[in-house]
Formats: C-alpha cells, structure tokens, sequence
C-alpha cells in the first residue's frame, strides 16, 4: 500500500496570513479551510467520488489521504480510515459548540479539515471526517483502489 509517502514540504506551504488566502480561496473555501467552518452536509463534490487517487489540501496541495482508505460512513460527509501518513496531518482538541471532538488540520499550512472521531471501520477505528471544500481531488495518482 502507498500509505507511506514521503511529504516534501515546500516554503510555499508554510503558514500564511489571512490576507494571502483571501486572494486565492474561494469564500466558501476561506469560511471553511481558513476559519474553521463546515460545509453543509452530503453538500460535498466529493461526497460520493469513487475514483482512484489522492485527496491533497486545497490550500497548500500537500497530500492528505488515498482513494483506498475512504469509504461511505453515512454521515455526510467524505470520510477516510487513516490519512496518508500520521504526519500529514494535526490534531486538535476542540472543545466548541458544546462538544468534545478532535480537530484535524493539515500539517503543512494549519488548513481546517474536518474532525476524526473513534467509530471508524475495523481498519484502524478512527473516522476522518473531511470537508470536501478543504480537499482537491488528483485522479489516478498512485493508489491501488
């Protein structure tokens, strides 16, 4: 399995201001990625995607997770067993809207995911649930699904 690639991060990917993501996301991309928003649910272009390749981060294009680990947790969502790597992306504990959850962000740029929860599939457990707006899809890019 392809899960262990090597992220290269680039200058570019560092963190940046809200100045320079206003330019370059889109305001439904910005409310979510930048300022911790959620999309509406199974609004998502990518909610039902079945094709094979890397889910990347629409901020920065570091890779995120495979084709391979997502799967339908009918929550509305994308959802995903494992990242690509345990470095590509942080967790955060997230304590609003009365709730105790794990945020994930991605570890090159601190883009707002989603959240990853303990009832995953048997696979690892974990469900990685991702805002389509924070993923870009590149198709066939060396997955195995």
């Amino acid at each position: 399995m392809w899960r262990y690639i090597n992220v290269i991060q680039k200058e570019e990917n560092m963190i940046k201001p809200d100045e320079y993501w206003r330019e370059r996301l889109s305001d439904d991309e910005f409310a979510v990625c930048r300022q911790r928003g959620t999309e509406a649910p199974y609004s998502g272009k990518l909610l039902h995607n079945q094709e094979t390749g890397i889910y990347s981060c629409t901020c920065c294009e570091s890779p995120l997770f495979l084709s391979d680990n997502k799967y339908d947790s009918g929550c509305g969502w994308p959802s995903f067993d494992a990242p690509v790597t345990d470095e590509a992306v942080r967790y955060i504990e997230d304590l609003s809207h009365g709730m105790k959850r794990v945020e994930i962000r991605c570890a090159a740029c601190d883009s707002h995911l989603g959240h990853v929860f303990p009832d995953g599939p048997k696979t690892t457990g974990e469900r990685f649930c991702v805002n389509s707006v924070s993923l870009i899809f590149n198709k066939n890019d060396k997955s195995t699904k």
